[in-house]
């Protein structure tokens, strides 16, 4: 029995509301159970200094956790002058998904910067984060779209991410802390729309796990995924 009492392909409760944030061109306040991010997107209408004159755009996320998002505080990494290598494989990892599915040509020499702020944390916030920055993502291209900065929608596809492990001899979608802390294997998939596989990470935590072990957690990702999509189509709609 899982912690949550959850079926082993259940998600948690998921919700994603949009407008959230006054100023930003696009927003997302994401749920996944317990874990809460807040997505923006901000535009420039410059690229980074290393792609100007080449006539495509940049998408690009930051990624930080409140210090009293978890169960005890943690210091602010502003105050150690440099973000975490967590922290920076974390926001690499959201840009990458996104980028994946947006014509940065149609774009044009912009930059769209997604900041991921997580409020609170109990498992899952990389993909929680995804999920709701392509929210974020959709609704700041439509902004631009209904003012004619951009003549056709640089989006080719939804992107959505969901965690998946081993936990006490069973594979279980959508791990909350308690089933991370204690899982035997942890993974991480990014996928489509359209069901393309953009990035797995996955690790033994304890036992090394089989090849029919990965296809069973890309089976339930894919689940997942699709689920998510159908959430994020319900919110743009």
């Amino acid at each position: 029995m899982r912690p949550s009492k959850r079926a082993p392909d259940a998600l948690r409760p998921v919700s994603l509301e949009r407008a959230v944030a006054r100023y930003a061109e696009g927003s997302c306040f994401v749920k996944f159970g317990n874990t809460h991010v807040l997505c923006t997107a901000s535009l420039e209408e410059k690229p980074p200094s290393w792609l100007r004159g080449q006539g495509r755009g940049w998408v690009t996320a930051e990624y930080s956790m409140l210090p009293r998002a978890t169960l005890e505080r943690t210091r602010r990494e502003s105050t150690s002058g440099k973000p975490s290598g967590r922290t920076q494989e974390i926001q690499r990892l959201i840009g990458r998904s996104l980028r994946a599915v947006v014509d940065l040509q149609v774009l044009g020499e912009r930059q769209i910067t997604i900041d991921c702020d997580v409020i609170q944390a109990d498992g899952g916030t990389r993909t929680a984060s995804i999920t709701g920055a392509w929210v974020a993502l959709h609704d700041c291209l439509a902004w631009m779209k209904t003012r004619d900065m951009i003549k056709a929608n640089p989006l080719k596809d939804h992107i959505a991410a969901v965690s998946c492990g081993i936990y006490k001899g069973t594979p279980v979608l959508d791990l909350d802390y308690a089933e991370d802390s204690e899982a035997d294997t942890d993974a991480n998939f990014v996928l489509t729309g359209a069901g393309g596989i953009v990035e797995i990470q996955g690790t033994a935590e304890k036992t090394p796990f089989s090849e029919a072990e990965l296809l069973q957690l890309l089976a339930l990702a894919k689940t997942g995924c699709a689920r998510l999509v159908d959430l994020q189509k319900t919110a743009v709609a």
